[in-house]
């Protein structure tokens, strides 16, 4: 039955691709440029306060291009994976998606600096890094593979939440079974912080934690939202901010006008702006929920020290066997001081 399911998904993104393989077709509009019907996909549902937020952001370039830019939103993973989107973009089947920094990875390994553990010393220092050159620079670092950054929206800081107790320095993570996303370097950081990584899709975490296969997992606290009935502490460890990124096909920016352009970089600012309040907010929903409907305790007498002392090994590891992620992530640190 799975397989079958599976196979049914697998068919029903390939239908939508091909659907949309006229995307971005243009017209010319009365004040003589092109109308472009744009699709964006991305994996979160509808109630999700990313889809709330590029919603807004759809309708903001409508009214300021009048008309000339419609963006169609389809959101809960309609399209396929991330990686799938991004290959659709490039594929010229889709012009959009939202794409965490961590996918963008595989694209780009500029983008890998982001998820170095505790490469931002704070919220401040993010937002800082996020909203200035490094971050441009690294949006234009996959024009050449038919996509750019348009703008970045917050996905909080990643800690750890587990089922039977709290984590508050590396020590507490011994022995411990922690999902972790398929990346190099949340597998790193793991072993550097004693703990045994899990790789493991976020739609498994739930029964994995119900039936002890991991005993945690990392993520910012609206996992909470999904995983709070089963993850009865949440550590604020907070050992990564990984941004989320709205991606452009490279080829549509080409085409459009420069006043085109400039109505979707003005929009997209003003989204990743107003995003870090919308953001705040959906944290602040969901732990209410979880503290009070599922008995999360939330734990914030964390050693951060500690953890950042023991991933110490990560950066010289960089160093030597990724240079150009090391370069960028001395750039991050610089901004700092």
């Amino acid at each position: 039955m799975f397989k079958t399911k599976k196979l049914v998904s697998v068919v029903l993104a390939a239908m939508l691709a091909v659907g949309l393989a006229a995307c971005g077709e243009k017209a010319e509009s009365p004040t003589g440029e092109k109308t472009f019907d744009l699709k964006l996909g991305h994996n979160l549902a509808e109630d999700h306060a990313v889809h709330l937020e590029l919603s807004d952001f759809a309708d903001k370039v409508k009214e300021k291009s009048n008309g000339t830019i419609n963006i169609q939103i389809f959101p809960n993973g309609t399209l396929g994976s991330e990686t799938d989107m991004i290959s659709q973009i490039q594929n010229s089947a889709l012009d959009m998606a939202k794409v965490s920094a961590s996918t963008l990875g595989n694209f780009s390994t500029q983008y890998n600096a982001y998820s170095v553990p505790y490469v931002f010393d704070n919220q401040e220092h993010f937002y800082s890094v996020m909203d200035g050159q490094i971050t441009e620079d690294i949006f234009a670092s996959t024009s050449g593979d038919g996509f750019i950054g348009l703008t970045w929206l917050d996905s909080g800081s990643r800690s750890f939440y587990t089922k039977d107790k709290a984590i508050r320095t590396p020590a507490d993570l011994k022995g411990l079974k922690i999902r972790t996303m398929d990346s190099q370097v949340a597998i790193d950081m793991m072993n550097a912080l004693g703990g045994s990584a899990t790789v493991m899709g976020y739609s498994d975490i739930y029964t994995g934690l119900q039936q002890g296969v991991i005993d945690g997992a990392e993520n910012n606290v609206t996992a909470l939202r999904d995983h709070g009935e089963v993850a009865k502490f949440y550590s604020f460890d907070e050992h990564s901010r990984i941004p989320d990124v709205v991606v452009l096909s490279q080829k549509i920016w080409n085409e459009m006008t420069e006043e085109q352009q400039n109505v979707l970089k003005t929009a997209a600012k003003e989204a990743s702006e107003s995003y870090k309040t919308r953001w705040k907010n959906f944290e602040d929903e969901v732990l209410e929920k979880a503290t009070n409907e599922f008995g999360v305790e939330l734990v914030r007498d964390v050693d951060i020290k500690a953890f950042q002392d023991a991933v110490q090994p990560l950066y010289e590891k960089l160093k030597t066997e990724s240079p150009e992620v090391y370069e960028v992530v001395q750039k991050i640190r610089d901004a700092a001081k």
